[in-house]
Parts: C-alpha cells; structure tokens; sequence
C-alpha cells in the first residue's frame, strides 16, 4: 500500500506539471527547450498576455513567478538555467512595453535610462481611456514587485529587487489621499500619475503595500549583509511601510466573499503569519473558504453557457491562496483546493473569451503548483 500511495503521489506530480507547463506554453509559446540560454526569445506580442501590445502586467507577473517554479520542479541545471532566463526576458519585456507611453516612443513620466520603474509601469489594456481603460492600479504594482523580488532570490541578482523598490518609492504617494482628514488610498492613476482615475480604494491595497514593501526591505538588507556592504537609504521603505500601517488602522478590513479576494488575503497573510492584521484577514479568508467558497467550487464545471457566472480565474486564484496559506497536503482545506482545480480540469480554455484566456492559464498554473509564490519556496523567503 505504502509503495502504491507513493507512486500515485508522483503520477500526481508529474501530471500538475505536465498541466502547469501545458498552460504556460499556451501563453507564452513557443519558448526553446533545448538550450539554456534562451536569448533569442521574445514574449509573444499576439496572444502574449492579452493587453496592450502583448503585455498585461497581472498576466505578466503570474507569468514570471510561474517561470521561477518551472526552473525548480524541472528537472536539471540546463532547465533551471532556461526557466531563468525566460523570466528575465519577460521582466525586461513588460519594463521596455509597459514602462513606456503607449506609442512606446518615451519613458513613462519621471523614469530615465537610470531609474526606468521611476514612472511606474502601466495596467496594459487594450484601450487608452474610458471606464476600463489604460492607467496604474496599486495592487497590480505591488504584485509586480513581489515577482521583481523573487527573481532576485532566484537568481541572486540584487538589481531586480533594487528595480522593485525603486518602482516602490515612485508609485507610493501618488496612490495616497486623505478623505474627511483621515488618511486613505485611491485604487487607480493615470498612466503618467498625475491624475486619479478611480478615488475608491482597493479592500487590500494598504496591506498589500505593507507585506510587499516589507519584503523588499528585508531582502535588501539580506543582499546588502551578504556583500557585506552598508544599508543604502535608497533602500529604505520605513516611511511608506509605516504610512500604509496608519491607513490599516483607520480601515478595517471586510472581505466581499469573492474567491480571488479571499485567495490574495490568504496568500498575503501567509507572507507574515505571525502579525495580527495577517491573523484577523486569515480568519476571514478562511471561514468563507470552508463555508461559501469550497463547497460551492468542487461542483462540475459548466462553460456552455456563454456568460458563466463562475469565472475560471477568479476560482483559480482563491486555490492559490488556500494552498500558500494552509501548505499541509492533508489538510481538509488543502484538499478541497485540488478537488476544485480537478473539477475545471480540461475546461480551462472554453472557460471565457480570448481576452481572459491567458490570465485564466497562468493562474491556473500557480493554482496547481503555487511554488514561487510561497514565501518559503526552495528557500526563497529564508536568510
């Protein structure tokens, strides 16, 4: 019995990856597998990640992070080498597209040759203005960080962490505002920040920004300590962390029931298990997941219907966050996760038009395989 659980458990492995794989070749295929250095590649511009000339920076940034895990689950230093370097070929891709105007003739606004996260980096979408048009959201932004800071760990370059807090520095006072004299957030900028565009703010922007603002920080001074170099003030996030920790005092956190809010609480709860906020959010993301959220989910997936009310990414992401949050095979949690993604399983790419297609892939794939973005993955998040 115990060799016949241990060979179903690889047959399971071997088949997450197989899919993983399967889904990320999907958007950004075809990529070389036979040389480790895969120079000549470009990230496909049609269907790439359905935005603006190719690049949509949510897409882009499961794809990075997605990458990353390819370059530890395969097997081999050549593949550990390719992955990489794919992800370095992406991160440059969305800084040379999205870092600039839409006609890509300049920088965006306050970027240089020097410092060219200095302006921000656009949403990617398809139309310049209007109710859904291009801009800058806040937690967009910080997830772009998080990726910049696991290719960092993952290659041991410190410069894509110094890009990420760079990208920190400049965005942070254009997404503050104060209503009623209280401090508070705005959810989405235009694309040179100098104009908001949506004054609401995001449920989890202020603690998206404290976790991920933390984790920059820490992993500085972790580069800084191995090079036994002193700590650059430019590195420093105290006055935004500490900005983003007054504006969670005064805004109570309520999560709506939906699966992705649910799953990016749990996932950035897990960054930092042991703060309170992160135990207040994790109570509530959790009790939805087991009451509303999983029972509802592992039932069979229908996507005849055209305008399916369950949509594929938003389910995928509330996986990924359950799996970073509760990381026990075992637990019932966990389990009923996998039973989610089993019921979608083969129905992914009829699950929406083609302009979801590729962040329903990619975030099907960190939903079967989190890896990367776990904090503690191959020993990403440790001293």
């Amino acid at each position: 019995m115990a060799l016949y659980n241990a060979s179903n458990k690889m047959d399971s492995k071997a088949k997450k990856l197989a899919l993983f794989e399967g889904a990320m070749n999907k958007v950004y295929g075809p990529y070389p597998t036979d040389t480790p250095d895969p120079a000549s590649w470009q990230p496909p511009a049609k269907p790439g990640a359905g935005g603006h000339r190719g690049r949509y920076l949510w897409t882009d940034a499961f794809g990075v992070i997605n990458f990353i895990t390819l370059s530890h689950e395969k097997d081999g230093i050549q593949s550990q080498k390719l992955y990489l370097g794919l992800a370095r070929r992406l991160a440059d891709k969305v800084h040379s597209v999205l870092g600039r105007t839409r006609d890509g003739t300049s920088r965006l606004r306050g970027a240089t040759d020097e410092e060219p996260l200095k302006g921000g980096l656009r949403i990617g979408k398809l139309d310049a203005e209007g109710p859904d048009g291009d801009g800058q959201y806040h937690h967009y932004l910080t997830l772009w960080m998080f990726a910049l800071n696991r290719l960092a760990l993952a290659t041991e370059e410190p410069h894509w962490n110094d890009l990420a807090v760079q990208l920190a520095k400049a965005i942070h006072p254009h997404f503050m505002t104060k209503k009623g004299g209280q401090e508070s957030m705005v959810w989405k900028i235009s694309m040179d920040m100098r104009h908001v565009l949506v004054d609401s703010k995001g449920n989890l922007d202020d603690v998206d920004g404290l976790a991920v603002y933390q984790l920059l920080q820490e992993t500085a001074e972790r580069f800084n300590k191995r090079n036994a170099t002193d700590s650059s003030s430019s590195s420093r996030l105290d006055t935004e962390i500490e900005h983003y920790r007054r504006i969670m005092a005064s805004h109570p956190k309520r999560l709506s029931g939906d699966p992705l809010d649910l799953g990016m609480s749990l996932w950035i709860s897990h960054l930092d298990k042991e703060a309170t906020w992160s135990r207040e959010l994790a109570k509530q993301g959790l009790t939805i997941a087991r009451n509303r959220f999983l029972p509802a989910a592992q039932s069979p997936v229908s996507v005849d219907e055209k305008h399916s009310y369950r949509l594929a990414f938003r389910e995928f992401g509330g996986c990924m966050g359950i799996k970073c949050y509760v990381d026990d095979p075992a637990q019932p949690l966990h389990t009923a996760a996998e039973a989610v993604l089993d019921a979608w399983e083969g129905k992914v790419l009829n699950a929406a038009d083609g302009d979801l297609r590729p962040i329903n892939l990619v975030m099907y794939a960190a939903a079967l395989i989190p890896g990367a973005f776990h904090k503690d993955y191959m020993g990403l998040g440790k001293g």
